[in-house]
Protein backbone atom coordinates (compact mmCIF):
# COMPACT_ATOMS: atom_id res chain seq x y z
CA UNK A 1 0.00 0.00 0.00
CA UNK A 2 1.47 3.51 -0.90
CA UNK A 3 2.43 5.33 1.81
CA UNK A 4 0.26 8.32 2.09
CA UNK A 5 1.20 12.20 3.07
CA UNK A 6 -0.72 12.76 5.96
CA UNK A 7 -0.68 16.66 5.85
CA UNK A 8 -1.83 16.55 2.38
CA UNK A 9 -4.48 14.66 3.66
CA UNK A 10 -5.78 17.31 6.33
CA UNK A 11 -4.63 20.24 5.16
CA UNK A 12 -8.37 21.82 3.84
CA UNK A 13 -9.75 20.85 7.24
CA UNK A 14 -10.68 22.71 10.08
CA UNK A 15 -11.53 20.42 12.20
CA UNK A 16 -9.86 16.87 12.93
CA UNK A 17 -10.45 13.83 15.26
CA UNK A 18 -7.61 11.38 16.33
CA UNK A 19 -8.79 7.92 17.97
CA UNK A 20 -7.51 4.06 18.56
CA UNK A 21 -8.56 0.97 19.96
CA UNK A 22 -10.31 0.08 23.32
CA UNK A 23 -8.08 -0.59 25.80
CA UNK A 24 -5.36 1.86 24.51
CA UNK A 25 -1.56 0.05 25.01
CA UNK A 26 1.48 1.46 24.03
CA UNK A 27 1.44 1.69 20.29
CA UNK A 28 -1.45 2.70 20.10
CA UNK A 29 -0.69 5.95 22.66
CA UNK A 30 2.17 6.34 21.27
CA UNK A 31 1.06 6.47 17.30
CA UNK A 32 -2.16 8.87 18.48
CA UNK A 33 -0.24 11.78 20.32
CA UNK A 34 2.51 11.28 18.13
CA UNK A 35 0.24 12.36 15.16
CA UNK A 36 -1.78 14.60 17.28
CA UNK A 37 1.67 16.72 18.33
CA UNK A 38 2.22 16.61 14.20
CA UNK A 39 -0.94 17.93 13.42
CA UNK A 40 -1.24 20.66 15.81
CA UNK A 41 2.28 21.94 15.11
CA UNK A 42 1.41 21.88 11.05
CA UNK A 43 -1.90 22.26 10.61
CA UNK A 44 -2.06 25.60 13.86
CA UNK A 45 -5.74 26.88 11.81
CA UNK A 46 -7.39 23.34 12.97
CA UNK A 47 -8.79 22.17 15.74
CA UNK A 48 -7.03 18.56 16.58
CA UNK A 49 -8.51 16.66 19.10
CA UNK A 50 -7.41 12.96 20.46
CA UNK A 51 -9.98 10.26 22.07
CA UNK A 52 -8.96 7.73 23.90
CA UNK A 53 -10.07 5.21 26.80
CA UNK A 54 -7.92 6.50 29.58
CA UNK A 55 -4.68 5.26 29.32
CA UNK A 56 -2.14 3.80 31.56
CA UNK A 57 -0.32 6.84 34.16
CA UNK A 58 3.05 5.31 33.05
CA UNK A 59 2.82 6.86 29.91
CA UNK A 60 1.88 10.58 31.35
CA UNK A 61 5.81 11.41 30.22
CA UNK A 62 4.15 12.03 26.79
CA UNK A 63 3.23 15.55 25.77
CA UNK A 64 -0.47 15.63 25.04
CA UNK A 65 -1.16 13.04 27.62
CA UNK A 66 -3.16 15.51 29.36
CA UNK A 67 -5.26 16.39 26.64
CA UNK A 68 -6.39 13.51 25.63
CA UNK A 69 -10.27 13.29 25.93
CA UNK A 70 -11.28 10.28 27.37
CA UNK A 71 -15.48 11.19 27.72
CA UNK A 72 -15.95 11.12 24.50
CA UNK A 73 -17.68 14.13 24.35
CA UNK A 74 -16.31 15.17 20.55
CA UNK A 75 -17.78 17.81 19.11
CA UNK A 76 -21.64 18.17 17.74
CA UNK A 77 -20.94 18.65 14.26
CA UNK A 78 -19.24 16.09 12.07
CA UNK A 79 -15.54 15.89 12.00
CA UNK A 80 -13.94 17.35 8.87
CA UNK A 81 -11.84 14.71 9.01
CA UNK A 82 -11.36 11.50 11.52
CA UNK A 83 -8.17 9.25 11.63
CA UNK A 84 -8.24 5.97 12.95
CA UNK A 85 -4.69 4.35 14.41
CA UNK A 86 -4.04 0.65 15.42
CA UNK A 87 -6.75 -0.38 14.59
CA UNK A 88 -10.03 -0.80 12.05
CA UNK A 89 -13.02 1.06 12.99
CA UNK A 90 -15.21 -1.54 15.05
CA UNK A 91 -12.52 -1.50 17.96
CA UNK A 92 -12.44 2.07 18.13
CA UNK A 93 -15.59 1.78 20.60
CA UNK A 94 -16.88 5.23 21.59
CA UNK A 95 -14.99 7.24 18.91
CA UNK A 96 -16.43 5.04 16.32
CA UNK A 97 -19.20 7.55 15.94
CA UNK A 98 -16.90 10.30 14.96
CA UNK A 99 -15.36 7.76 12.68
CA UNK A 100 -18.30 6.85 10.52
CA UNK A 101 -19.67 10.93 10.47
CA UNK A 102 -16.79 12.02 9.27
CA UNK A 103 -16.19 13.69 6.17
CA UNK A 104 -12.91 12.22 5.41
CA UNK A 105 -12.30 9.28 6.90
CA UNK A 106 -8.58 8.05 7.30
CA UNK A 107 -6.84 4.81 8.82
CA UNK A 108 -3.74 3.79 9.69
CA UNK A 109 -2.70 0.17 10.90
CA UNK A 110 -0.65 -2.96 11.05
CA UNK A 111 -2.78 -5.53 11.63
CA UNK A 112 -3.39 -8.17 9.08
CA UNK A 113 -6.86 -8.23 10.54
CA UNK A 114 -7.33 -4.94 9.13
CA UNK A 115 -5.56 -5.41 6.18
CA UNK A 116 -7.78 -3.46 3.28
CA UNK A 117 -8.32 -0.69 5.57
CA UNK A 118 -11.65 0.79 6.58
CA UNK A 119 -11.35 4.54 5.52
CA UNK A 120 -11.52 6.93 2.79
CA UNK A 121 -8.04 6.99 2.66
CA UNK A 122 -5.65 4.25 4.17
CA UNK A 123 -2.29 3.15 4.89
CA UNK A 124 -2.31 -0.75 6.02
CA UNK A 125 1.10 -2.16 6.16
CA UNK A 126 0.78 -5.69 8.36
CA UNK A 127 4.49 -6.06 8.20
CA UNK A 128 5.09 -3.10 9.57
CA UNK A 129 6.05 -3.44 13.47
CA UNK A 130 3.86 -0.54 14.74
CA UNK A 131 1.22 2.25 14.14
CA UNK A 132 4.08 4.55 15.44
CA UNK A 133 6.58 3.45 12.80
CA UNK A 134 3.42 4.37 10.05
CA UNK A 135 3.05 7.81 11.74
CA UNK A 136 6.62 8.32 10.95
CA UNK A 137 6.32 7.18 7.49
CA UNK A 138 3.42 9.64 7.17
CA UNK A 139 4.48 12.90 8.84
CA UNK A 140 6.93 15.13 7.00
CA UNK A 141 10.55 14.71 8.78
CA UNK A 142 11.42 18.21 8.70
CA UNK A 143 8.58 19.11 11.46
CA UNK A 144 9.76 16.31 13.48
CA UNK A 145 10.85 17.28 17.14
CA UNK A 146 11.93 15.72 20.61
CA UNK A 147 8.75 15.70 21.61
CA UNK A 148 6.87 13.77 18.25
CA UNK A 149 9.70 11.58 18.24
CA UNK A 150 9.95 10.36 21.74
CA UNK A 151 5.88 9.77 21.61
CA UNK A 152 6.74 7.48 18.50
CA UNK A 153 9.45 6.05 19.93
CA UNK A 154 7.34 4.54 22.95
CA UNK A 155 4.65 3.51 20.60
CA UNK A 156 7.72 1.14 18.87
CA UNK A 157 9.10 -0.24 21.82
CA UNK A 158 5.96 -1.29 23.37
CA UNK A 159 5.28 -3.19 20.00
CA UNK A 160 8.52 -4.89 19.67
CA UNK A 161 8.84 -5.37 22.98
CA UNK A 162 11.92 -3.31 22.84
CA UNK A 163 13.11 -4.92 19.86
CA UNK A 164 13.24 -8.39 20.43
CA UNK A 165 9.58 -9.23 18.40
CA UNK A 166 9.93 -10.63 15.70
CA UNK A 167 7.95 -8.02 14.04
CA UNK A 168 11.03 -5.96 14.34
CA UNK A 169 12.79 -5.03 11.00
CA UNK A 170 16.10 -3.46 9.97
CA UNK A 171 13.63 -0.42 8.61
CA UNK A 172 12.08 -0.35 12.73
CA UNK A 173 16.05 0.00 14.07
CA UNK A 174 16.60 2.81 11.07
CA UNK A 175 13.88 4.78 12.44
CA UNK A 176 13.79 4.29 15.81
CA UNK A 177 17.73 5.65 15.55
CA UNK A 178 16.59 8.32 13.99
CA UNK A 179 13.57 9.09 16.46
CA UNK A 180 16.99 9.00 19.23
CA UNK A 181 18.93 11.19 17.61
CA UNK A 182 16.35 13.89 18.92
CA UNK A 183 18.25 13.51 22.24
CA UNK A 184 15.62 12.65 24.49
CA UNK A 185 16.67 9.94 27.73
CA UNK A 186 15.76 6.15 25.57
CA UNK A 187 17.43 4.11 28.68
CA UNK A 188 14.52 6.37 30.95
CA UNK A 189 11.53 5.79 29.03
CA UNK A 190 12.17 1.88 28.38
CA UNK A 191 12.86 1.01 32.19
CA UNK A 192 9.62 3.61 33.39
CA UNK A 193 7.35 2.42 30.73
CA UNK A 194 7.73 -0.95 29.47
CA UNK A 195 9.96 -2.80 32.55
CA UNK A 196 9.43 -0.91 35.54
CA UNK A 197 6.36 -2.35 37.90
CA UNK A 198 4.56 -1.48 40.67
CA UNK A 199 4.11 -3.74 43.55
CA UNK A 200 0.82 -4.72 42.93
CA UNK A 201 1.22 -5.26 38.98
CA UNK A 202 4.26 -7.75 40.26
CA UNK A 203 1.79 -9.31 42.99
CA UNK A 204 -1.03 -10.46 40.65
CA UNK A 205 1.75 -11.20 38.01
CA UNK A 206 3.21 -13.35 40.51
CA UNK A 207 -0.47 -14.93 41.36
CA UNK A 208 -0.92 -15.19 37.57
CA UNK A 209 2.36 -17.21 37.04
CA UNK A 210 1.42 -19.80 39.93
CA UNK A 211 -1.98 -20.60 39.32
CA UNK A 212 -1.20 -21.18 35.34
CA UNK A 213 -1.32 -24.06 33.98
CA UNK A 214 0.51 -25.80 31.42
CA UNK A 215 -1.29 -28.66 28.88
CA UNK A 216 -0.88 -29.85 25.13
CA UNK A 217 1.81 -31.97 26.59
CA UNK A 218 3.91 -28.41 27.66
CA UNK A 219 3.28 -26.50 24.54
CA UNK A 220 0.58 -24.24 25.53
CA UNK A 221 -0.07 -22.15 28.95
CA UNK A 222 -3.08 -20.32 30.00
CA UNK A 223 -3.74 -18.14 33.17
CA UNK A 224 -6.89 -16.40 34.13
CA UNK A 225 -7.44 -14.24 36.84
CA UNK A 226 -11.18 -13.22 37.15
CA UNK A 227 -12.90 -10.33 38.79
CA UNK A 228 -12.55 -11.29 42.22
CA UNK A 229 -8.69 -11.68 42.35
CA UNK A 230 -8.55 -7.84 40.79
CA UNK A 231 -10.76 -6.16 42.95
CA UNK A 232 -8.68 -7.93 45.85
CA UNK A 233 -5.40 -6.66 45.18
CA UNK A 234 -7.46 -3.27 43.36
CA UNK A 235 -6.39 -3.77 39.96
CA UNK A 236 -7.08 -2.79 37.05
CA UNK A 237 -6.95 -4.10 32.87
CA UNK A 238 -3.76 -1.86 33.09
CA UNK A 239 -2.25 -3.74 35.95
CA UNK A 240 -2.57 -6.69 33.81
CA UNK A 241 -0.35 -5.96 31.01
CA UNK A 242 2.81 -7.90 30.28
CA UNK A 243 1.51 -10.83 32.12
CA UNK A 244 0.71 -13.02 28.61
CA UNK A 245 4.57 -12.39 27.46
CA UNK A 246 5.61 -13.61 30.76
CA UNK A 247 3.48 -16.72 30.26
CA UNK A 248 5.03 -17.20 26.78
CA UNK A 249 8.72 -17.30 28.34
CA UNK A 250 8.18 -20.29 29.74
CA UNK A 251 10.64 -23.16 28.30
CA UNK A 252 8.32 -25.51 25.84
CA UNK A 253 5.66 -23.66 25.27
CA UNK A 254 4.76 -22.38 21.87
CA UNK A 255 1.51 -21.01 22.65
CA UNK A 256 0.57 -18.69 25.88
CA UNK A 257 -3.12 -17.31 26.85
CA UNK A 258 -3.91 -15.27 29.59
CA UNK A 259 -7.53 -14.23 29.89
CA UNK A 260 -8.95 -11.59 32.66
CA UNK A 261 -12.84 -11.01 33.53
CA UNK A 262 -14.73 -8.38 31.69
CA UNK A 263 -18.07 -9.52 32.76
CA UNK A 264 -20.43 -12.86 33.92
CA UNK A 265 -18.91 -14.59 31.78
CA UNK A 266 -16.95 -12.66 29.42
CA UNK A 267 -13.60 -12.89 29.34
CA UNK A 268 -10.60 -10.60 27.27
CA UNK A 269 -8.44 -12.92 26.55
CA UNK A 270 -4.89 -12.16 24.78
CA UNK A 271 -2.52 -14.83 23.06
CA UNK A 272 0.82 -15.44 22.14
CA UNK A 273 3.21 -17.50 20.17
CA UNK A 274 6.71 -18.47 19.75
CA UNK A 275 6.43 -18.96 15.85
CA UNK A 276 4.58 -22.22 15.39
CA UNK A 277 0.88 -20.95 15.42
CA UNK A 278 -0.73 -18.29 13.74
CA UNK A 279 -2.67 -16.45 17.09
CA UNK A 280 -3.79 -14.11 14.58
CA UNK A 281 -5.89 -16.76 12.84
CA UNK A 282 -7.14 -18.53 16.37
CA UNK A 283 -8.53 -14.92 17.74
CA UNK A 284 -10.27 -14.47 13.96
CA UNK A 285 -12.17 -17.48 14.58
CA UNK A 286 -13.81 -16.08 17.45
CA UNK A 287 -14.31 -12.68 15.90
CA UNK A 288 -11.24 -11.24 17.19
CA UNK A 289 -7.98 -10.13 15.48
CA UNK A 290 -3.78 -9.26 15.57
CA UNK A 291 -0.63 -10.60 14.21
CA UNK A 292 0.72 -13.64 13.68
CA UNK A 293 2.58 -13.41 17.15
CA UNK A 294 0.25 -11.80 19.11
CA UNK A 295 -3.43 -11.21 19.12
CA UNK A 296 -6.69 -10.88 21.34
CA UNK A 297 -10.51 -11.56 21.38
CA UNK A 298 -13.26 -10.92 23.74
CA UNK A 299 -15.08 -14.02 24.38
CA UNK A 300 -18.53 -15.46 26.12
CA UNK A 301 -18.55 -18.35 28.38
CA UNK A 302 -16.81 -20.49 31.55
CA UNK A 303 -12.94 -20.32 32.06
CA UNK A 304 -13.09 -24.24 30.76
CA UNK A 305 -15.17 -23.51 27.84
CA UNK A 306 -13.12 -20.46 26.80
CA UNK A 307 -9.64 -22.90 27.04
CA UNK A 308 -11.11 -26.00 25.09
CA UNK A 309 -12.24 -23.83 22.32
CA UNK A 310 -9.09 -21.92 22.10
CA UNK A 311 -7.25 -25.62 22.67
CA UNK A 312 -9.42 -27.08 19.31
CA UNK A 313 -8.18 -24.11 16.94
CA UNK A 314 -4.50 -24.27 18.30
CA UNK A 315 -4.72 -28.39 17.86
CA UNK A 316 -5.67 -27.79 14.19
CA UNK A 317 -2.09 -25.74 13.92
CA UNK A 318 -0.65 -27.86 15.57
CA UNK A 319 -1.57 -30.72 13.34
CA UNK A 320 -1.11 -28.78 10.05
CA UNK A 321 2.58 -28.10 11.42
CA UNK A 322 3.17 -31.94 12.07
CA UNK A 323 1.73 -33.00 8.68
CA UNK A 324 4.38 -30.19 6.88
CA UNK A 325 6.81 -32.13 8.11
CA UNK A 326 5.87 -35.45 7.30
CA UNK A 327 5.38 -34.40 3.99
CA UNK A 328 8.92 -32.66 3.82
Amino acid sequence: MKVIDIYEEVKAAKTIGISGHIRPDGDCVGSCLGLYLYLKKKCSGARVQVMLEKPGDIFSCISGFDEIDSTFSGQQEPYDVFIALDCEKSRLGEAEKFFDQAGKRINIDHHISNENGCGDVNYVIPTASSASELVYDVIRKEELDAEIAKALYIGIIHDTGVFQYSNTSSKTLQTASHLISYGFDFPALISSTFYEKTYIQNQILGRALLESILFMDGRCVVSMIDKKTMAFYNADSHDLEGIVSQLRNTRGVECAIFMYQTGTLEYKVSLRSAGIIDVARVAAFFGGGGHIRAAGVTMQGTFHDIVNNLSAQIALQFEENADKKEAE
